[in-house]
């Protein structure tokens, strides 16, 4: 008699995302941030400012996580879908990152720049004190874009075609690009693997967030025609060939400008524009956050369908 229950890999990810729904990011001793200190640890005794150190940097990091998945992946039955679930729910930040969207959009409202410019550093790396009301609802408007993809479809791709190894081995890379992956001096060549391994990773998944923000534009009163448009025109204009994907879809589907003058810690980037309209405010930056959770979930729904698919037809159960 035929079993309809879940493969190990699709079960996992549903609760992992699930998990991640309920629960957001732990506060304290979260596994991504654990990484991130060994990475920095060893960079102590790897660096130097060649592409040959940080190539080696990157490949002994992702190696030593894509073993652990490995691990994880030869389990069987409950066990394997626990490792799963764990995985993906360390994996993705989706309810962390619109939590914080509406926090700063809530400072913007009460008229607390100060406040906001104090958050803004969990949303990306830009310099705060430069930024006014304006300037500050557009960048959190555009981390919201580029994290969304980033922080939820990538992680949850990499789950449904590579199971626990590709999601250990995106997220640390994600979290290496993050860390190294900038062109400051110090960076400019050792952290090099780092961002292009990135952008390979999330080349798909990046377009992947652009048609789902096109399907899931119209919860949020926006335009799916214009998703489309901006990413097609606009996207390609963007220094960044996945992070130009999201931010134009989410341009054109809430209507509204981003791009220009971007302020680093370590440089000025003048940005192109991406999309029509008038710069966003606060009301955007809301209206960014539901379609945000909009594409979380369409992302979840795909993954775990893909890994029911693929599942059945490696072990099915009779």
């Amino acid at each position: 008699m035929f079993r309809a229950t879940l493969p190990p890999r699709a079960a996992g990810i549903a609760a992992g995302a699930l998990a991640d729904a309920l629960l957001g990011d732990p506060r304290r001793g979260h596994p991504v941030a654990l990484f991130g200190s060994a990475a920095a640890a060893l960079e102590r005794l790897s660096y130097a400012d060649d592409r040959p150190r940080g190539i080696a940097h990157v490949g002994v990091l992702l190696t030593a996580l894509a073993a652990l998945g490995v691990a994880g992946e030869r389990t069987r039955g409950p066990a394997r879908a626990l490792m799963t679930a764990a995985t993906v729910f360390v994996a993705l930040g989706g309810t962390s990152l619109a939590r914080t969207g509406t926090q700063m959009a809530d400072h913007l409202d009460a008229g607390d720049v100060d406040a906001a410019r104090a958050l803004l550093p969990s949303l990306c790396g830009r310099d705060p004190a430069a930024l006014d009301e304006t300037g500050l609802a557009r960048a959190a408007l555009e981390s919201v874009a580029e994290n969304t993809s980033d922080a939820t479809v990538a992680p949850l791709f990499w789950a449904a075609v590579a199971g626990t190894p590709g999601t250990l081995v995106y997220r640390g890379a994600n979290t290496l690009d993050a860390m190294i992956g900038h062109r400051s001096p110090r960076y400019a060549r050792f952290g090099w693997a780092a961002a292009r391994f990135d952008d390979v990773l999330n080349f798909l998944p990046a377009r992947l967030t652009g048609l789902l923000v096109a399907v899931c534009a119209p919860l949020v009163g926006g335009s799916p025609v214009g998703a489309l448009r901006a990413w097609r025109r606009d996207a390609g204009r963007h220094p960044s060939p996945n992070a130009g994907v999201a931010e134009a879809a989410f341009a054109g589907a809430l209507g509204v400008r981003l791009g220009g003058p971007t302020q680093y810690a370590h440089q000025l980037e003048i940005r192109p524009t991406l999309g029509d309209g008038p710069p966003p405010d606060t009301r955007d930056v809301r209206r960014a956050v539901r379609l945000s959770r909009a594409v979380q979930a369409a992302a979840a729904a795909v993954a775990v369908s893909v890994a029911a698919r693929t599942g059945r037809r490696a072990s099915p159960r009779w």
